[in-house]
């Protein structure tokens, strides 16, 4: 069966999100030290502003100030983070809570979950996008609850969501590179044997070599995998709109529901049958129904020409599809991260940088002035030099009325303000960053006093606060969505 129309909003979600991605590898680069790999147009052609800083003669000099902020709040976070307790979770003070804190806390351990977060909160800062998938199956012969990362440029959520928590989407996916016997052990089924697998993907076995590096994943392309030897597989959940009948048994009493495609069977003929067997047809006890419709999740795993390989309603106790993310701040659905808030002061503190380097390469640094009428009989430029520079040596000239005596002329860089700029553009990385030195671990002096100092870190939290408690909403309903999958 091909599903064409899915398809195309699959295609449609994953191509709105290419702002985000481009955004994305940017802060990464800039946050993984490659802060001069920028596109600028001199005189008509496009070249890397590291390219164009060689040309000008000079070294392109950075001082990665960003990966040092990420690191500082990574470590906040491991240092304040706790497991979701019971309160948090909605959970009843009983055996039942208590074994389901449990159930999360082995599952934590199976799944590296201190390790798990860490990286992904580092994610949540350069991209503002927290991607994981819940599922509840058989990995290395251990039958459980698992959670995967998903890689942000390969997930799409709903273009036309604007709910900051997510609940307004209709359809979220992903997409799957994967190796044809990966595909085999997940998706074939009686109805799609490994047979028909190779029919869909003629060239999976070949050898995988990659098309693109990792950086320059901006180039990668719906329809094509990263690599020529992988099956493209396309994971979309749909929320879909199903009517049903909630019936009465006015015989019975009884109440169940039915599909709308069920009417006929077990409403229509019953009430039929009752009537023909009543005495009065008016005393006759009918089903009573009434038309209902309700949202239904249901997943999708397609081909990237929308043939469909698997589909069905979702098989987890939540009924929902298996996926936890968190878009920061999705203000009108735009994703704005913490790390592009500080490119712009890392970009001017590079040009300080560089720019002090230049003007210390150019200024006088002990150069000799020597008058050339100074320069004694039998003697040349290169003995004057050797014996100016050599220790104890001795320089015999004759002077003349008027003419300058030879000396060593320097030139202090400081004066050029340099320093000055550097050290303001470090205070408002600090500022815009709400990580300063308290939350760095240093002492303005020491003689700041333990409290003093604990009150210095506790209000510098406060500046980040707001990503903080946005990735524990991240942790909390991912949580809650794990606990749901052991109740199916």
């Amino acid at each position: 069966m091909i599903r064409t129309d899915i398809l195309e909003r699959a295609e449609a979600c994953w191509t709105s999100l290419a702002d985000f991605r481009r955004e994305r590898n940017r802060c990464k680069r800039y946050t993984y030290g490659r802060q001069w790999n920028d596109m600028i147009n001199v005189e008509g052609r496009w070249m890397q502003e590291e390219d164009y800083i060689r040309q000008q003669g000079n070294i392109p000099l950075k001082n990665n100030l960003i990966r040092r902020i990420v690191r500082n709040v990574v470590g906040v976070f491991r240092n304040q983070h706790t497991p979701p307790a019971a309160r948090e979770l909605g959970l009843p003070a009983t055996p039942e809570g208590e074994t389901a804190i449990l159930r999360l806390e082995e599952s934590g351990r199976a799944n590296c979950m201190e390790e798990l977060l860490a990286r992904t909160m580092e994610e949540f800062l350069i991209s503002g996008m927290a991607v994981h998938r819940k599922w509840f199956g058989r990995r290395a012969g251990r039958l459980g609850a698992w959670t995967d990362y998903v890689h942000p440029d390969y997930f799409f959520i709903d273009s036309t969501m604007r709910d900051f928590r997510g609940w307004d989407a209709s359809i979220v996916g992903e997409i799957h590179d994967v190796t044809f016997d990966e595909l085999c052990c997940r998706l074939a089924s009686p109805a799609i044997d490994p047979e028909r697998l190779l029919e869909l993907y003629p060239g999976a076995g070949a050898v995988a070599t990659p098309s693109f590096r990792p950086e320059d994943t901006e180039k990668m392309s719906f329809h094509s995998p990263a690599s020529p030897g992988l099956c493209r597989v396309l994971e979309v959940w749909v929320k879909e709109t199903r009517p049903f009948y909630r019936c009465h048994d006015t015989l019975t009493g009884s109440l169940f529901r039915i599909p709308a495609a069920e009417y006929a069977e077990r409403v229509e003929k019953p009430n039929r049958e009752r009537v023909e067997a009543a005495a009065k047809p008016e005393e006759a006890r009918l089903v009573k129904a009434s038309w209902k419709a309700e949202e239904v999740w249901r997943y999708y795993f397609m081909t990237t020409s929308g043939e469909v390989i698997a589909e069905g309603d979702s098989p987890y106790g939540h009924g929902g599809h298996p996926y936890v993310f968190k878009a920061y701040p999705y203000i009108d659905g735009e994703i704005h991260s913490f790390v592009a808030d500080l490119i712009d002061q890392q970009r001017y503190i590079n040009r300080l940088v560089t720019l002090y380097d230049y003007v210390m390469r150019a200024s006088a640094k002990g150069v000799l002035v020597f008058p050339e009428e100074a320069i004694p009989a039998g003697m040349d430029i290169d003995d004057i030099t050797s014996e100016w520079s050599r220790v104890n040596g001795v320089l015999l000239y004759r002077s003349k009325n008027g003419a300058p005596a030879p000396h060593q002329a320097t030139c202090n860089a400081a004066n050029a303000g340099v320093s000055e700029l550097l050290n303001v553009q470090l205070k408002m990385m600090e500022d815009v960053s709400g990580v300063n030195p308290a939350l760095q671990g240093k002492l303005e002096s020491g003689a700041t006093s333990g409290t003093l100092y604990g009150q210095q870190t506790r209000h510098a939290i406060v500046g980040l606060l707001d990503i903080l408690d946005s990735f524990n909403h991240f942790i909390v309903d991912g949580a809650l969505k794990e606990l749901s999958l052991f109740k199916k």
